[in-house]
Formats: C-alpha cells, structure tokens, sequence
C-alpha cells in the first residue's frame, strides 16, 4: 500500500486566502508514506512547513526528493523541523548542476542572506544524493528518476511498489516544440516515467489561451496535461501546480470544461491541499481530503 497526500498543490508562488482555500496556497510538497512507515517527500515548497510538524514521534528517517531548485519547490526547506532534530536521518535527493554540486546549489539558499542557517550548520544526519543517478531504493519503494523539459536541471520521479506506481511531474512542459502535441512516445518529454502509472501527479498551470504567453518557461496547460495523461495511459491524473492567479472557481471552471472538452478515459481529481489518495491492488484510490 502506497498513501500520497497533498500537502502544497500551488506553483510559482505561495497564494494563501479565501479564493484558494479549497485547493490551496501552499507550494509544491506531497509526501508519500509506505505500509511500514518509510516517508518519501516529494519537493519542499511552503507545504513541508506542516507536514513535518505532523510526522510521528517514532520517525528516525526522512527522504526529500526534489525536482528541481527553483525557489517555490525549496522555499520551505528551512522550516522543515527534523533538519533541526540529532536524532534524525535526513537524506536529500535532487538534481547539481554542470558546474556545480547539489550540496553547493543548496547552500547558495540555506545561507545568508536568504536565510539565517547554513546547510552545514543543520542538526540532523544529513545526506545528500544527486540524480538522476540510476534506479534506487528506499524501503519498499523502488525509486526512478529522468531529466524533464523544464529550465534548468530538472527531474521527474517514478515511485513503485509491488502493487502500485506514483509518477511525479510537477514542473513539465513536454509540449515545448511540438507542432502538434502529443509526438510519438519515445520523443515525449517524461513519458518513460509515466507510463501506465496509477496515479500521475502532472504540471497543469495555464488556461490553453493563457500558455502561449509563457511558452518555454516550463509548464503545461490543463490541455496538455489531459493530452499526456492519455498518452501515457496512466488510470489517474491530478492536476497541480495551479497558478497562483487561479482561484477556487477558476480552478474548478478550468477543470470541468477541459474535461468536457477532451472527455478522458481515466479520472481525473485537481490537485486540492489535504487529499490523500490511497494506492494499492486496485489502482488509486481518493479516501480523504475535499472533493
């Protein structure tokens, strides 16, 4: 059994207040747990905040896997509470550079002035792993990992377990390029990681009409979330990093006329901090959370 739960769903920028209140402000985190209690996280962005505050007294082990490091997936990394514990084993996973070493990137952020601690002032027992670096695994899940189409070093993950697969793409613009999107498979940006997963976590940030304006800054529209969700033959797609200017209603407007349009073979559950879908023999499942 898998159980992934939302805990920032936002891109770009933290947008807390009434208008995204359902589907929240925080930035991009989702944590991952496992039946035995290994933890996963995916991106630290101001969603890590209350998630760390909530893992159990017994937890020893922490694994962050960030896609990238742009701020709004690192933002909360700071405030991040078993960084700060001696009795707890964190391990960092994300993309260097060409130049330059992950433990330097994230320095250059875990420092002044951005921040008051330095990375290497941190309590707990830290380790920090670059990828993509070949499969890996960490307890029951078996972790892969792949470059995206996104500026700067960018990777998506592919989490499996014996009976389910999480696929997590959350900064993606695979349409970058394409004359008419989706191209074959082989050619399509994050495809290999995706393929037939039971529960796609997919970049969906622009309106069709809003995404030629911020073609190649390295996110999708709903539109091509739908249409690579449908490529990939995956059974569950959740739409997420909204933009920030979307609010509540636009989300939802957004979501039912593209569904009504494209009229997917497979459901499909924008992303709403809170939700936690469950994975398992069945496919995924979404058992807590707002509809």
């Amino acid at each position: 059994m898998m159980q992934v739960t939302l805990w920032g769903t936002r891109g770009s920028l933290a947008s807390p207040g009434p208008e995204t209140a359902v589907h929240g402000g925080n930035t991009a985190c989702v944590e991952v747990r496992g039946a035995a209690g290994t933890v996963l996280i995916l991106d630290a962005g101001t969603g890590i905040r209350r998630l760390g505050a909530t893992l159990p007294s017994a937890t020893r082990r922490v694994d962050l896997l960030l896609t990238h490091l742009h701020m709004d997936h690192i933002q909360g990394l700071g405030f991040f509470a078993p960084l700060y514990d001696e009795n707890m084993e964190v391990h960092v996973w994300g993309p260097a550079s060409t130049t330059l070493s992950l433990r330097t990137r994230l320095s250059r952020y875990l420092s002044p002035p951005f921040f008051p601690v330095h990375l290497r002032d941190l309590a707990c027992c830290l380790t920090l792993h670059e990828v993509p670096c070949g499969d890996f695994t960490i307890g029951p899940f078996h972790v892969s990992s792949a470059m995206v189409c996104h500026p700067g070093p960018t990777v998506g993950y592919r989490i499996e377990t014996a009976e389910a697969t999480l696929t997590y793409l959350s900064d993606h613009e695979p349409a970058l390029g394409v004359r008419s999107f989706p191209d074959a498979p082989e050619w399509t940006s994050g495809y290999g990681l995706a393929k037939h997963a039971d529960l796609l976590i997919h970049d969906a940030q622009y309106t069709s009409a809003e995404y030629p304006a911020h073609a190649g800054w390295g996110h999708s529209s709903v539109e091509h979330a739908l249409r690579f969700a449908a490529l990939a033959d995956v059974a569950h797609l959740v739409p997420f990093h909204h933009d920030p200017a979307h609010s509540d209603q636009d989300i939802e407007r957004i979501f039912a006329q593209a569904i009504a349009t494209l009229r997917p073979t497979f459901a499909v559950t924008p992303a709403a901090e809170g939700a936690t879908f469950a994975l398992g023999q069945y496919g995924a499942s979404k058992v807590a959370g707002r509809s």
